[in-house]
């Protein structure tokens, strides 16, 4: 039972993005690179303000390739883009 508290309480205070893994997203996000650099997630050209905004926008684009990225894969490259670039709480 107290395993089971820990695990509860680990999760809430684990951050969002924890759920992808930073590493295979690193290696994930070579496909966005076909298309577009890095200059996308840096001001003046950054859209994405918060990370809900940048998983919807991640899945949003999820679908271009072939195969399309599973929502596993999505939250990697989440969790990759916040880690490298975005930084959001």
């Amino acid at each position: 039972m107290k395993t089971l508290l820990f695990a509860a309480a680990a999760a809430v205070a684990a951050p969002s993005w924890a759920a992808g893994d930073p590493a295979r997203g690193e290696v994930l996000h070579r496909s966005c690179l076909q298309c577009h650099g890095t200059e996308v997630y840096v001001p003046p050209r950054r859209r994405v303000q918060s990370l809900p905004a940048l998983r919807k926008e991640t899945a949003r684009w999820a679908d271009y390739y072939n195969p399309a990225f599973t929502k596993s894969e999505v939250e990697d490259l989440v969790a990759y883009l916040n880690r490298d670039f975005y930084r959001f709480p």
